[in-house]
């Protein structure tokens, strides 16, 4: 039997070889975060009522681009194996039809968003909030083409280790969108005031800039124009593009069933009125802003991981994933420990204290913050769990599990204690921890008995080798 040991770098070059192609996904995820945290922000400024109603907005809208992203995000597992193969060719193919799968997707997805006011009135939203929601989206919805355009491109360079470069773009796309909504919502500049249209109209804009710059970066850099990601686009590749849905649809899913629970949690804040409503947007951006690190530290694990399998590397497998998974827990419990001990000082970022109307969505915020402290270690190993098993390709039986950790757990335990006359809005947060923990535990076991499970196929490997 072939030596499949031979390929891993050690454990100490591991930690350096994941660090160096992780840290830029990371600030990235953070800067990309800090978009969603800009728009919340300043909705804040304008008042509860809209942030109420653009969180209502937004967590409809973000299943389905996370839904459509992840089928799109196949391209950094299927494009790192190949490389690890040496097939250039097939890096080009995965690229290309990753842009068809995006370009599917979006338009799939465009008239169930349009549909947002009437689908948030069936579920028992106030009238006014929902309409000022459906304001917002039918402008937003318009992300969806770029944004998953921005999903392929990111995936591709993410995989040829690239990661720099969405750093900056990143960046570069915080400013944009800080400019656009400082001038469209408020009517700075000689801009008109367009409040939470002016929100949405910047978040378009920002995305259209973004994907712009890196695909002009992938087509002109001379290490990347050699896949030519644009040549014959129009030509079909059938198996390919089957193989980014077969591959890409549990991802998405999968992405679509955490942020769903997370979005039927608003729903249900929603029913304990606009003030509880703003207190959830405001502790929940707090906690995806420290979600960002595990998660851009994931992204990086698919691709160490995905290199390792498609080198036939047994114990670059397992030096890749349990790596990713000690960084990614370690930051956990330390933003684990700030939620716990100084919520206040996250909290008043996004609601002035010095407001009196403002105090009932503060005081609640605070205490929902401190709960959400309490499952960031789950949620941190949750998703680099996830993500290191998608670089062996398992992402069918993880979209089960998530599936059933988010609403079979997580969303039953929220609906239980949630009610007015039990915990309320607090009930809600244990319920999105209970679900988050299920799903940690099941998929860090996966990973930890994906041979005893039959995950590495051994014919493969050993042919890679």
């Amino acid at each position: 039997m072939t030596d499949t040991t031979r390929t891993a770098p050690g454990w100490a070059a591991e930690l350096r070889a994941t660090f160096l192609l992780a840290w830029p996904l990371v600030v990235a995820q953070v800067a990309q975060n800090a978009l969603f945290t800009t728009d919340v922000v300043m909705m804040g400024w304008l008042g509860p009522q809209y942030l109420a109603a653009g969180t209502l907005a937004t967590s409809f809208f973000t299943p389905f681009l996370l839904l459509g992203g992840g089928i799109v995000s196949a391209v950094a597992p299927l494009a790192a194996q190949a490389l690890g193969a040496r097939q250039i060719r097939n890096v080009r193919r995965t690229v290309r039809q990753g842009f068809w799968a995006a370009i599917v997707v979006a338009l799939l997805l465009f008239p169930l968003i349009w549909q947002i006011e009437h689908i948030l009135l069936a579920t028992g939203q106030e009238p006014e909030l929902a309409g000022m929601a459906g304001q917002y989206m039918h402008i937003a919805v318009l992300v969806l083409f770029p944004g998953l355009g921005l999903f392929a491109i990111r995936s591709f360079l993410s995989a040829l280790g690239s990661t720099q470069v969405i750093l900056y773009v990143t960046i570069a796309g915080v400013f944009v969108n800080a400019g656009a909504n400082y001038a469209l919502i408020f009517g700075n500049f000689g801009f008109p005031r367009l409040e939470l249209q002016g929100a949405a109209i910047a978040t378009v804009v920002t995305n259209l800039v973004m994907f712009a710059l890196l695909l002009a970066y992938a087509l002109t850099h001379r290490k990347y124009r050699r896949f030519h990601i644009l040549v014959r686009f129009w030509k079909p590749d059938w198996p390919r593009f089957w193989e980014i849905f077969r591959i890409g649809t549990p991802i998405g899913l999968t992405l679509m069933a955490e942020v769903g629970m997370f979005a039927v949690a608003a729903i249900f804040m929603g029913w304990h009125g606009t003030d509880a409503l703003a207190a959830h947007a405001v502790a929940l951006q707090c906690a995806s802003f420290s979600f960002m690190v595990p998660l851009g530290l994931s992204m990086a694990a698919t691709v160490r991981v995905g290199l390792a399998f498609g080198a036939g590397s047994d114990r670059g497998i397992a030096q890749a994933g349990w790596v990713a998974m000690i960084i990614g827990t370690g930051f956990m419990v330390i933003a684990c420990v700030l939620f716990l001990t100084m919520p206040q000082v996250f909290t008043r970022l996004f609601l002035d204290p010095a407001d009196p109307g403002n105090l009932a969505a503060l005081a609640m915020a605070t205490t929902f913050l401190a709960i959400a402290g309490l499952f960031q270690i789950a949620d941190g190993a949750q998703v680099v769990a996830v993500h290191i098993l998608r670089g062996l390709n398992d992402t069918k039986i993880p979209m089960f599990i998530a599936l059933f950790g988010y609403w079979c757990v997580g969303m039953p335990v929220a609906w239980f204690l949630g009610s007015p006359d039990r915990l309320a809005g607090i009930g809600i947060w244990l319920g999105l921890a209970a679900g988050l923990a299920f799903c940690a535990i099941v998929l860090t076991a996966r990973f930890a008995m994906r041979d005893r499970l039959g995950l590495i196929d051994r014919r493969r490997m050993v042919a890679a080798a």
